[in-house]
């Protein structure tokens, strides 16, 4: 009898040891840090109208700000904005140079592989600038699959994959920025760029001489806030928060702020 005994307290001290090794390996939530040093850390890449830009006196704001500064204060915390090229926004996250990336990222499989996102919080898609002399022969993005169409992205987005995906025969261009490639069409040095709808919308309507835009979205782009994968706990938190501004009306009042009204428009141009 005192054999067994023996054997079960030992069986049950290895179980135990055993949990609290899978407990040590948990990685720590961002939220611990974050809590503990007072601040959170935001990364994202100014120039997305109108998630994120800079206004006439350099000061950053749009829909993704002022969601930002919400999410620090009903953290409590200050927020830190950390600006970051998109194409090494990743990179940075996993290295711990900010908490989260807020920079209207879409949701894809291979993103996944390397972060967690939490909630949709806006979903939208894929629209082509194309510049008025083409306007006659481009209907969708069908039309711009020839190689006598130069098609252009901001390098490293879905935009950019999209043209790899759907205009394969295109000439494919890549841009450092957004502006770049929309003024690339402008100029008439190439005939379309692909970019995200709202962003598109906004340029086009400020060029309606020189570009027109096909405005109907041929993808569809959820776009998440994501975080450092096996932060469970901080994707709680997320999704939770989304879900009680969206109930309680105080998304809606931002998101009319900066997609119902063009009254920020003159304060970045």
């Amino acid at each position: 009898m005192k054999r067994v005994l023996l054997v079960l307290c030992l069986m049950l001290t290895m179980a135990v040891s055993a949990v609290a090794k899978d407990n040590d390996d948990q990685p720590v939530s961002a939220l611990d840090s974050i809590v503990k040093s007072g601040v959170f850390k935001v990364g994202l890449d100014p120039g997305y109208m109108p998630f994120e830009m800079r206004d006439k006196k350099g000061e950053l704001i749009g829909f993704d700000i002022d969601l930002a500064k919400d999410m620090a204060k009903s953290m409590g915390v200050k927020l830190e904005i950390v600006t970051t090229a998109w194409d090494g926004i990743i990179p940075a996250l996993l290295t711990g140079k900010f908490d989260l990336i807020m920079g209207g990222m879409t949701v894809t499989q291979l993103r996944n592989l390397r972060v967690n996102f939490a909630d949709p919080y806006i979903v939208v898609g894929q629209t082509i600038i194309i510049n008025k002399k083409v306007a006659d022969k481009v209907k969708s993005y069908k039309d711009l699959n020839d190689p006598k169409y130069t098609v252009c992205a901001k390098l490293g987005t879905t935009g950019d994959i999209a043209i790899s995906k759907y205009m394969p025969n295109a000439k494919h261009r890549q841009y450092e920025t957004e502006a770049e490639g929309m003024m690339e069409v402008v100029n008439g040095r190439v005939d379309a760029f692909v970019y995200d709808l709202p962003p598109n919308a906004i340029f086009a309507s400020k060029h309606k001489e020189r570009v027109v835009h096909l405005e109907e979205p041929f993808t569809f782009e959820p776009l998440a806030f994501a975080v450092r994968r096996g932060d469970y706990d901080f994707v709680n938190w997320i999704n939770n928060y989304l879900q009680q501004i969206k109930g309680d009306g105080k998304y809606q009042v931002i998101y009319n702020k900066w997609f119902e009204s063009a009254d920020w428009v003159e304060k970045v141009q």
